[in-house]
């Protein structure tokens, strides 16, 4: 039952944008999302419209935003330390009276075969910050100059 229900999930995932090109830079991520950050882990990022890049040598490279949703899928770089060439989504949202802390994101996905498998994982719990990612926290960001 299980496997017919991811098969459904997957050729929903697949046909429901039949025939529409998004790619990332037809739709721009908010503008709290780009520039220079720092994860309360101190991992520094460099985010654009195109590139998610965590230091030193992590590149995602964006091929769709979704910013009703929250989230953005990416092909990893051929040269990362893992999951080379394979598909990401990453789940995003803002927090209210964190300080510094204006958003965080949650790596939903990172070893997906497509960028379908990776859209149709279910989405990180935006209701529950502190677990919500994968029983994890989402990780905090703030900008840096």
């Amino acid at each position: 039952m299980k496997k017919i229900i991811l098969l459904l999930l997957l050729v929903f995932a697949l046909t429901k944008n039949y025939g529409q090109v998004h790619p990332a830079s037809a739709i721009k991520p908010p503008a709290y999302l780009t520039g220079s950050f720092e994860d309360d882990y101190q991992i520094h990022y460099k985010i654009n419209d195109t590139l998610w890049l965590q230091l030193p040598n992590t590149r995602f490279h964006i091929i769709k935003w979704n910013p009703d949703k929250m989230y953005l899928i990416a092909k990893n770089d051929a040269k990362n330390p893992g999951e080379g060439n394979l598909y990401t989504r990453i789940d995003y949202m803002t927090f209210d009276n964190m300080g510094a802390w204006k958003w965080g994101y949650c790596l939903t996905a990172y070893n997906a075969a497509t960028d379908a498998i990776a859209e149709a994982t279910a989405a990180a719990d935006r209701d529950n910050p502190m677990k919500g990612c994968g029983g994890y926290p989402f990780s905090r960001m703030k900008r840096v100059k």
